[in-house]
């Protein structure tokens, strides 16, 4: 009988550890995991008619919460320029909870953060409800709608403009968009019946934790051969004045596939060609080559050094995909497309914006940011973060180097039409062949040349080679263009 009780003492003691374990976890060690957890919809249910912060673009609310005059629900959340930054915004919604910029940044909107707790306890002492702060954006609302407006409705794109000095983002945008008043309405009926409509929407992004430019996988074709160059001028076998073997055709000892050269620019009037050609009229066999005599570990190694695979940092304050890579276990031919940035290599537009930032910016490579300042209810500035270098990508003197090389594929090469008169314009097309007689078309450039203030990036999905050239390198020059006469 004792040792029964003894059994039934240990096995109730056993069960308290258990729960109050499980409590003690939930409320303290797994709290802030909890809370970020984008399924956990219980901290939206909570605060969703509260007066949360507006986020800011050029002193405008591109979302914030407006006095309904109801005692059921005071605020409603609204999104005055909806499709154009709901990449960035996300929604917020009793149905569907948090995404975007409303997710990550959602302690400091609501008045929850730490930062804000003087701010909680003064309201508190007056009877208020707490306010939340408002983020102000670094982005330049007249560079985002007009990068907006440069992807036709019904393409698949993403544009990201970006200051390659700081880091700063000043314009990111996708299409297929979406309207996030449609999820974030009060109506919840009306709310499921638009989310129900938007997942039919082929290419939409609905995420709950990345945008477009920042979680599209895409292959990034020729732009990658910015990758190569750096990785041949690293090695000490290559120099400035190196001459690289350019057949029309690369051969594979034990198989009859040959990798063609590049058909659309004047690669087939030379069998040898100089960094400065291959780069201005995107030879393919120069770099194919390369990878083959350094190998793959060189190839890859560079890439991280760029960012593939690689952290962010924790300025963007949006969630994003590690998954831009260069593949494992590459024979000869798989090495030779993925040197091309073809086969299995994969990019989001913005790693390839942070590659392309670091070369303008002497090879490093600087924290993308979207968060310029964070302000408490009283407008004072409690956040202000300032440029981070994220990591080395190369040396000044290739990076350098490979900025006059991208400098004459605008003026002499097939990224002519990126060239804006009176600017010395850096910049490389890229031609991702989809299989089905369709391509990923890039450009990816900054300007000035010699003093970058802009970093432009451009991808339009699933196009023909002439539609490709007419949304690329001419969207980027009026980009361009516009920045620099701000």
């Amino acid at each position: 009988m004792n040792q029964a009780i003894r059994h039934s003492w240990v096995a109730a003691i056993a069960m308290f550890a258990l729960i109050f374990g499980a409590i003690s976890y939930v409320q303290v060690i797994g709290a802030d995991e909890l809370k970020a957890n984008p399924w956990n919809q219980r901290a939206v249910l909570q605060s969703f008619c509260n007066d949360r912060g507006a986020i800011i673009v050029g002193g405008s609310p591109v979302a914030e919460s407006v006095d309904t005059g109801s005692e059921t629900c005071a605020f409603q959340r609204t999104y005055p320029q909806p499709e154009a930054y709901a990449g960035i915004t996300g929604y917020f919604s009793q149905n569907f909870g948090a995404t975007g910029l409303e997710q990550s940044m959602g302690a400091e909107l609501a008045g929850n953060s730490d930062q804000l707790f003087l701010d909680r306890v003064g309201q508190l002492f007056l009877g208020n409800q707490p306010k939340g702060a408002s983020v102000e954006l670094t982005i330049d609302p007249e560079i985002q709608e007009l990068a907006y407006s440069l992807i036709p409705d019904g393409q698949r794109g993403s544009i990201v403009v970006t200051n390659p000095k700081t880091g700063a983002i000043l314009a990111m945008v996708s299409k297929p968009s979406y309207d996030p008043n449609l999820v974030a309405t009060q109506d919840l009926a009306a709310a499921d019946a638009s989310m129900n409509e938007l997942i039919k929407v082929p290419g939409i992004n609905l995420n709950p934790n990345v945008s477009g430019p920042t979680g599209e996988l895409l292959a990034p074709g020729s732009v990658f051969k910015l990758v190569g160059t750096a990785a041949a001028l690293s090695s000490g076998k290559y120099n400035k004045d190196s001459e690289l073997p350019n057949p029309a055709e690369l051969p594979f000892e034990g198989i009859e596939y040959r990798l063609p050269n590049y058909a659309g620019g004047n690669c087939y009037t030379r069998d040898t060609a100089s960094f400065a050609f291959a780069l201005q009229q995107s030879c393919n066999t120069p770099f194919a080559s390369i990878a083959l005599d350094l190998g793959r570990d060189a190839i890859a190694e560079q890439a991280a050094k760029f960012g593939f695979g690689q952290d962010m940092g924790d300025q963007l304050k949006l969630d994003y995909a590690r998954g831009s890579t260069f593949p494992d276990d590459l024979d000869g031919p798989g090495l030779a497309q993925s040197v091309i940035g073809q086969k299995d290599v994969r990019a989001t537009p913005l790693q390839v914006a942070l590659m392309t930032a670091a070369i303008a910016n002497d090879g490093v490579q600087m924290q993308p940011n979207l968060i310029k300042t964070l302000r408490s209810p009283d407008l004072r500035v409690i956040d202000e973060p300032q440029p981070k270098q994220l990591r080395t990508s190369t040396t000044p003197d290739i990076a350098n180097q490979i900025t006059e090389w991208m400098v004459s594929a605008v003026s002499e090469g097939i990224a002519n039409r990126a060239a804006v008169p009176g600017v010395q314009v850096a910049g490389k097309t890229g031609t991702a062949e989809l299989g089905n007689g369709t391509n990923n078309s890039w450009f990816t450039g900054f300007a000035p040349a010699n003093n970058p203030q802009v970093g432009v990036t451009i991808v339009m999905e699933g196009v023909d080679i002439t539609t490709g050239a007419q949304l690329t390198s001419p969207n980027a020059k009026r980009i361009f263009e516009a920045v620099l006469n701000k």
